[in-house]
């Protein structure tokens, strides 16, 4: 049995007197849960907190370690704040930046500033993942640090599978272990077979820069996010394509030659100290269609469908998509759901409706700043009409999210 948390949290130290501990699966066992969540983001978290607090037995399997951080734009919507209310969890008082205005800019720098019709707050993953990861065990999660390799189902019950040799079995699983797994080969989604053209790289930097606004600057291939988050360190994650990075010797030699080519984003990074030892990178970023349904497996988060980041939702659609599961999931054990197949149904019809006009605005954002004077004319069109630029911000954010 092994700790599953870093005492080093300069956070907040966890109190393993009060609160359960986070253990290893390390031997062959067979336990029955009720509902079995595979990954422990924001979707999975959420959706661990939710079911605990309505009394459902509960397993959050993690393959890292808490708190831990990850490639992530660190800005979340303000659409989903009562709903995180509702769950116990207010990020302001860890210290959440509030934004309430977006700065774009082209590769020749022409810029635009518009005020956010929700705004929006900074909280970086390190310490919102962390956060809520205790307030699922207060509410009585169970959460172990292990890899899961395979999920079989054998109506009415799954068998997770994991990589020390465990089988879990449950009646229902969740699966929110993000953009790109093993399991995803495991389960033949149809997705994986598709190469992924993107990769990603995120640091904290010391700079000076307005707490409460969100910045996205474009550059030849990509584009890049800046916010400040709860330690007063500005997040800069950007996206780029492998044809774009691979022409350069690494992520320093690349920052100085393409990225310094916008003049706010030299000015950052020159006038910048980088927090982390080194930049973070994921590859392999696929926003090809997903199935919300697979396998029987209830899909959420990004496992669920990636929305670009230029649109600068994505964790206000992973808490979203949690809720979503959560509720049918509750109204299936309190019989308003009266078979598996209702739920699933039900589920994948509301994904569809939440979120797919917001995936197609944010393909469709995308693609227009990445055609260079294109990118150029369609920002003096939105300096000259903001009110069109707000319309397709609404677009692909929610209305504050109801209580259910």
């Amino acid at each position: 049995m092994t700790f599953f948390f870093q005492t080093s949290c300069p956070l907040l130290l966890l109190n393993f007197f009060l609160v359960p501990v986070i253990v290893s699966l390390s031997t062959n066992f067979k336990t029955l849960y009720q509902v079995v969540i595979i990954g422990g983001g924001l979707a999975g978290l959420c959706s661990a907190l939710h079911l605990s607090l309505a009394g459902i037995k509960v397993l959050l399997i993690e393959k890292n370690d808490y708190p831990k951080h990850k490639v992530c734009g660190e800005y979340v919507s303000n659409e989903v704040l009562p709903y995180l209310g509702w769950l116990g969890f207010d990020p302001l008082e860890f210290g959440a930046q509030k934004i309430e205005y977006l700065n774009l800019s082209t590769v020749k720098g022409r810029k635009l500033e518009v005020k956010l019709p929700l705004g929006g707050f900074g909280l970086s993953r390190y310490c919102f993942d962390w956060e809520l990861a205790k307030k699922c065990l207060e509410a009585g999660t169970e959460i172990q640090k292990e890899t899961v390799t395979d999920v079989e189902f054998i109506d009415p019950h799954f068998t997770v599978k994991t990589q020390a040799g465990g089988e879990i079995s449950t009646e229902f699983v969740i699966g929110s272990f993000g953009k790109r797994s093993k399991l995803d080969i495991a389960l033949k989604r149809p997705f994986i077979q598709n190469s992924s053209s993107y990769l990603a790289v995120k640091a904290h930097y010391k700079a000076e820069f307005p707490n409460d606004l969100v910045e996205l600057h474009n550059f030849e291939g990509g584009y890049c996010g800046l916010s400040k988050v709860e330690t007063q360190n500005v997040n800069v994650c950007y996206i780029t394509t492998y044809r774009s990075f691979k022409k350069y010797k690494n992520i320093n030699d690349f920052q100085e030659k393409v990225l310094e080519q916008n003049e706010y984003l030299k000015s950052i990074f020159q006038s910048s100290e980088m927090v982390f030892d080194k930049a973070l990178s994921i590859s392999q970023i696929s926003f090809d269609k997903k199935n919300p349904i697979e396998n029987h497996i209830i899909m959420s988060g990004d496992s669920a469908g990636m929305i670009h980041p230029l649109a600068g939702n994505g964790m206000s659609m992973a808490i979203r998509s949690a809720q979503m599961a959560s509720v049918l999931l509750l109204g299936f054990f309190s019989g308003e759901i009266s078979t598996r197949r209702e739920l699933e149904e039900q589920y994948a019809s509301r994904w569809k409706r939440e979120f797919s006009t917001r995936l197609m605005a944010g393909r469709i954002i995308s693609k227009s700043f990445q055609w260079g004077l294109f990118s150029e004319l369609l920002l003096l069109f939105f300096k000259k009409n903001p009110f069109i630029l707000k319309r397709i911000i609404r677009k692909t954010h929610g209305k504050p999210m109801e209580i259910q």
